[in-house]
């Protein structure tokens, strides 16, 4: 039997078998026999099919929103994401002590010279109290010795006098030499005393001086005791509360100076090329995307920065980011001191191209 005929019988093996034997039930009847019929495979593709399609729609109605929303820029204007800060100053104490009244908390608006905070100074009250005592008594022995000063001066003009009198009667013959010696010396001796007394006086007003700038020094000490606002902003954080003892140099509160106000962003080589200090440029925070705040740019960084400063070739010189900084208008923040906010996302748009005129949705408003 050649190789056809083998295959013919191997195909029609199945139709030669006996019939099964139909089963037995449990009270020994037959259950029929159910033939197996082929189930067609489920046609699973077409969901899929048709989710692909709606990703796709869904995929280029974004991109053509998002176009709309934000059109291509011409070129000598450059973007790049950052985040709105301003500049943070801590209000902390120069000497040691209990804090002993806050007047200010977190989101308060201050002015410059504010006094937020104050400490507990009543050492420095009594060591105050006791320089003043001290001041008193100084004064009191500069007083007696500008008297005694006084006195002295006296005694010498009389002694003066005399012997002006002595002088001229001892060139007439009319009074003995031993007389004109004893005014000489009486004058000598009030000269002397006088001089001394100068110099006790003198003594006497540099103590008091010392002594006042004791009462000086404890009254700025207790001034420096009361906190003060340096400039005008919000208050942040409050680091510390009533009656806690703080170390010199102890932070109470944390503030943000409302008339600086940056966001930092990197640029590459190419386009950090051409822009320079005092370029204009526009802020556009997600919270706001219709509201364009005007800027400049402030500070351009010298060394790059996420790759390495040394590079050779062009492609990779190419790939050095710089730091760029874009201050915003302190006009503007005057004007709105109670909206800034630190830490916001949004988009720094840097104009290096100053022939070139904002677009439409980029005009910052009046």
């Amino acid at each position: 039997m050649d190789q056809q005929e083998t295959e013919k019988v191997a195909d029609l093996a199945p139709l030669n078998r006996p019939p099964a034997k139909p089963l037995a039930s449990a009270h020994g009847a037959a259950l029929p026999v159910v033939a197996a019929h082929a189930v067609p495979p489920k046609r699973r593709w077409w969901p899929l099919l048709v989710l692909m399609i709606v990703i796709g729609g869904a995929g280029g109605a974004g991109y053509v929103w998002w176009q709309r929303l934000h059109p291509p820029l011409p070129i000598g204007i450059s973007m790049s994401n950052g985040r709105i800060e301003a500049d943070e100053i801590d209000i902390a104490t120069k000497y040691a002590g209990r804090v002993a009244e806050l007047r200010a908390d977190i989101g308060d608006l201050v002015e410059a010279g504010q006094i937020v905070a104050r400490m507990d100074t009543r050492e420095l009250q009594q060591s105050l109290s006791k320089a003043g005592a001290q001041a008193e008594q100084a004064q009191h022995v500069v007083d007696q010795a500008r008297a005694n000063l006084v006195q002295l001066q006296t005694q010498k003009t009389l002694a003066e006098q005399e012997m002006e009198r002595t002088r001229s009667l001892l060139q007439n013959g009319w009074t003995t030499k031993e007389l004109a010696d004893q005014r000489q010396q009486a004058l000598g001796a009030a000269t002397a005393g006088l001089a001394g007394a100068q110099a006790k006086v003198a003594e006497a007003e540099r103590a008091l001086e010392a002594v006042r700038h004791d009462v000086a020094l404890y009254t700025v000490q207790i001034a420096d005791n009361s906190l003060i606002a340096p400039k005008a902003g919000r208050i942040q954080y409050r680091l510390a509360n009533i009656g806690e003892v703080l170390g010199a140099g102890g932070k109470v509160f944390t503030m943000l100076d409302v008339n600086y106000v940056y966001m930092d962003v990197f640029l590459p080589t190419e386009e950090v090329g051409k822009i320079k200090v005092g370029s204009e440029a526009r802020i556009v925070l997600d919270a706001y995307p219709d509201r364009p705040i005007p800027a400049k740019v402030s500070f351009v960084a010298s060394q790059a920065q996420f790759t390495p400063k040394t590079v050779e070739t062009r492609s990779e010189r190419d790939k050095l980011m710089f730091r760029i900084r874009v201050r915003v208008d302190q006009d503007r923040l005057a004007a709105h001191a109670d909206a800034v906010r630190s830490g916001l996302p949004g988009v720094a748009y840097v104009k290096w191209n100053a022939d070139l005129a904002w677009p439409a949705r980029l005009q910052a408003a009046p």
